[in-house]
């Protein structure tokens, strides 16, 4: 019987000591207070400012302007958490960092989630359907002003370089005197015409002119124009034996 109570007793223990950790754990993590993720939005501060402000009250476009503020900056931290979050969760599997960053973490998206339901709230009681398009506006004007503020940089930049690498800047003035000068009027030329080149003679072959065969060639006759009917004759027919070489051969045979 004490062999058997004995074991039954050690688990008790244990699960019961297990559950008394877990319990005051769980109780001092709620308690516990994360450092935030982000700082203070200063924009949804404004916001809400500015709807409580009743003397003189704000107006419904400066409201309006003021929301798109808000979801910019709500766009810009939802693209930083998507960046974030893989990297935090790699460091966090291999022991990098500790569970603190990613429980606060996860209590920005928490927070994210609610702020963008918020927003889309606010946006479609302006506007029956602006809280589907508001994000895309306001990543639409987060671009622009990426965009702008590059251009607006470009003059430092350049100024920057041409110190490091000793580049003097373009001569403006000569370029400006050019522009300036009016362009002088020229008087139009006719275009010459090119010269045909002349074709050569072809070289005449003469009419007397046989081959070894005793037949004048094509082109002979094809310059000369016509044959004479003997000739036709001549072509035409084939060479017949004489009558003198027939009877001479008859004789023989007798």
């Amino acid at each position: 019987m004490a062999s058997v109570l004995i074991p039954v007793l050690y688990v008790f223990i244990v699960f019961g000591s297990l559950l008394v950790f877990s319990y005051f754990y769980r109780r001092r993590n709620a308690s516990k207070v994360y450092e935030p993720y982000f700082p203070q939005h200063h924009e949804r501060d404004v916001y809400f400012s500015l709807m409580q402000m009743s003397d003189p009250p704000a107006s419904e476009s400066l409201l309006k302007a003021a929301l798109v503020r808000r979801a910019m900056t709500d766009v810009t931290r939802i693209i930083r958490l998507r960046e974030d979050k893989p990297a935090l969760q790699n460091l966090l599997q291999k022991g990098s960092i500790g569970d603190d960053l990613w429980n606060s973490l996860l209590a920005a998206e928490k927070e994210m989630e609610a702020e963008i339901l918020e927003v889309a709230a606010e946006a479609n009681a302006y506007v029956e359907g602006w809280g589907s398009v508001i994000f895309q506006t306001a990543t639409e004007m987060m671009h622009n002003e990426k965009m702008r503020s590059l251009v607006e940089q470009i003059p430092a930049i350049r100024a920057e370089a041409e110190r490091k690498y000793g580049k003097t800047a373009l001569p403006r003035l000569i370029v400006e005197a050019a522009a300036a000068a009016p362009p002088t009027p020229s008087t139009p030329q006719q275009p010459s015409v090119p010269s045909t080149p002349s074709t050569p003679a072809r070289p005449e072959t003469p009419s007397s002119a046989k081959s070894s065969n005793g037949l004048a060639p094509p082109s002979a006759g094809a310059d000369s124009g016509t044959f004479s009917d003997s000739d036709r004759s001549v072509a035409s027919s084939p060479r017949s034996p004489s009558k003198s070489s027939s009877s001479k051969k008859s004789k023989k045979r007798k």
